[in-house]
């Protein structure tokens, strides 16, 4: 954590809260890392006051843990919050793909095939930060090709539980291409037209990490809540 952070748009709280979930996210930031506030407002030159006001954002999502006299502590994953915001996102997402079979906007249709090329060379290349980028993007310009993009907003910050738990899963290409082929059967289901296709299609892509979910608990005890 010794980059600076990038400056964007956005006041320092919101600059600060959003690289800081990027690093709890790819485990950078593990689970049960304390983060001093005084640190990092040293390190990205700032006072402890945006500091703060991030990791309240970062409480509210149940991703760092503030306790009076004792400090801020990366929390430990929780599989009973990553299975309810996966079902929260299951309902939103297939939703999403209903609505994208009765309009989908066809720039939006362009861009995601143009995505899925480049995560399927991310994944060849074994560039694992790329691809989840490259993924996060297609399901944000699914929710906008279907004219709902408060849809994505909406799962943004409950995704995080899962996201933490993803980055265990994908350790190869050959975890990551058949999510690829996951992302094109939905859309293969959309262009048809196909309402309850596109549905199955992302529920049978969301059902993806409950899969391997007891294998990187087993793996990784240390990371996850009791």
């Amino acid at each position: 954590m010794n980059t600076p952070f990038p400056v964007g748009q956005g006041s320092a709280a919101q600059r600060i809260e959003s690289e800081l979930r990027r690093l709890i996210i790819a485990l950078e930031l593990p689970p049960g890392s304390r983060l001093s506030e005084q640190d990092i407002a040293e390190r990205h030159g700032v006072s402890r006051q945006p500091v703060r006001e991030a990791l309240i954002g970062l409480a509210r999502t149940r991703l760092v843990e503030i306790q009076p006299q004792r400090g801020t502590t990366v929390v430990k994953i929780s599989v009973r919050k990553m299975m309810e915001a996966r079902f929260v996102r299951e309902a939103i997402e297939t939703a999403v793909v209903r609505r994208a079979c009765s309009s989908f906007d066809p720039q939006s249709r362009e861009r995601i095939e143009n995505l899925l090329e480049m995560q399927e060379q991310a994944a060849r290349r074994n560039d694992h930060d790329a691809f989840q980028r490259y993924d996060e993007l297609f399901h944000i310009a699914l929710a906008e090709g279907a004219g709902c993009p408060l849809a994505w907003e909406a799962v943004q910050d409950i995704k995080a539980h899962m996201d933490r738990v993803c980055q265990l899963t994908l350790p190869s290409p050959e975890a990551m291409l058949p999510l690829i082929d996951q992302h094109r059967a939905i859309m293969t289901a959309i262009d048809s037209r196909d309402e309850d296709a596109a549905a199955e299609a992302m529920r049978r892509h969301l059902t993806e990490i409950l899969r391997a979910l007891p294998r990187v608990e087993a793996e990784n005890p240390e990371l996850f809540s009791s």
